[in-house]
């Protein structure tokens, strides 16, 4: 098995691309985009190292199958209740990892992927998806080309792709409001501090019930919407660019595991496995960086939504985490680039402490409207 300072020097054949969207952000938005620091940052940040066919972050498991490779997350306390439904078995031991090695080498990639999928869990065949380009379509009226600076985002995304994007938004000037649910907040909030502070600060934390009346106002206000959630999920609340009305120019910005027709849930690591972007051993596939899909989405979302406002926006832009892992698994392997912990200078709000704040910002921008 390859040793960690090799597996973690393999991440710079990623580096290049990564750069030059970086690059091509600081251009568009007039703000400096560091991409070793993104990609690599929250490794260096929590003192994460590769760890062959576990995660960095020990979330995610490569494992065979009948006929090739798979991985699967199991990160949340709803996915471990699960796996004795995947497995087939009446219980699992607390360490559920064997018993799934076993299940899963005994029959065919597609068919254990379908199961868990079936689950909800987090999984992915290696290599199953294409590189593909975020799909843009027209959903509403263009302005002229205008800058992030004043821009209200309404960031209703979780974990890391998503609020990463806000996060350069804010940083270029834009009002980024996180949107979480008082019942089911970002999953990263009970994590390390130091990782949500450097994705959410800056942001104005609102916490709203998402069948509330609220949350349609302040999206029918927001010049862009950044969202993850499953297909249908929010439209069946009224809560889509075809359905709820927005501002000239809006962007809206869904950032999905396995494109907008798939039910699938996908967390970095598991979408990288279904892109192909993972490194080799003398022995198989092991994880290359940490939840690598993750940054990378980020910021090739982040471009597409400095590229529509470049066009004036009024647009769909949709982008899947494995499209995107896959697009960076074709490149060649090039010089590798150290990683150093990324600055964080401020801390995030609180859950629910700028609710005031955000609903005096939409009546306000309602009353402009009106």
């Amino acid at each position: 098995m390859c040793s960690r300072s090799a597996v973690w020097a393999k991440i710079g054949d990623v580096l290049s691309r990564a750069q030059a969207v970086a690059g091509e952000l600081t251009d568009l938005l007039g703000v400096q985009v560091d991409a070793d620091a993104v990609v690599a940052g929250r490794a260096a940040l929590l003192g994460l190292h590769p760890q062959g066919r576990i995660s960095a972050g020990g979330a995610t498991r490569l494992m065979p199958t009948r006929d090739g490779w798979w991985a699967l997350t199991l990160s949340r306390a709803d996915d471990i209740e699960a796996v004795p439904a995947l497995i087939e078995a009446d219980a699992v031991p607390t360490d559920p990892w064997p018993a799934v090695k076993e299940w899963a080498a005994t029959r065919g990639g597609e068919d254990v992927v379908e199961r868990a999928a079936l689950l909800g869990l987090p999984a992915a065949r290696l290599g199953e998806t294409a590189p593909a380009a975020p799909i843009v379509r027209r959903s509403g009226r263009r302005t002229e080309a205008r800058p992030a600076t004043g821009l209200l985002v309404a960031d209703l995304s979780s974990m890391w792709a998503g609020p990463l994007c806000g996060q350069l938004l804010a940083a270029a000037g834009a009002t980024v409001v996180k949107v979480e649910s008082p019942a089911r907040p970002d999953g990263t909030r009970t994590g390390d501090q130091r990782f949500y502070d450097w994705m959410n600060h800056g942001k104005l934390s609102y916490t709203v019930d998402f069948d509330s009346n609220r949350i349609a106002a302040l999206l029918a206000v927001a010049d862009v919407v950044i969202e993850g959630s499953r297909p249908g999920v929010l439209a069946r609340r009224g809560l889509s660019p075809e359905t709820l009305v927005g501002p000239d120019g809006r962007i809206w910005l869904r950032i999905t595991g396995h494109g907008p027709d798939s039910p699938r849930v996908a967390f970095g690591d598991d979408a990288a496995v279904a892109g192909g972007l993972v490194d080799t051993s003398p022995s198989g596939p092991v994880f290359r960086g940490d939840a690598i899909a993750d940054p990378l989405t980020g910021l090739e979302a982040a471009l597409a939504v400095a590229h529509s406002l470049q066009r004036g926006g009024g647009e769909t832009i949709e982008v899947a985490m494995a499209a995107v892992a896959a697009t960076y698994a074709a490149l060649p392997a090039e010089t590798p680039i150290p990683s150093s912990p990324p600055q964080i200078t401020a801390a995030a709000s609180a859950l629910g402490a700028d609710n005031a704040t955000v609903e005096a910002l939409v009546q306000q921008r309602s009353s402009v409207a009106c």
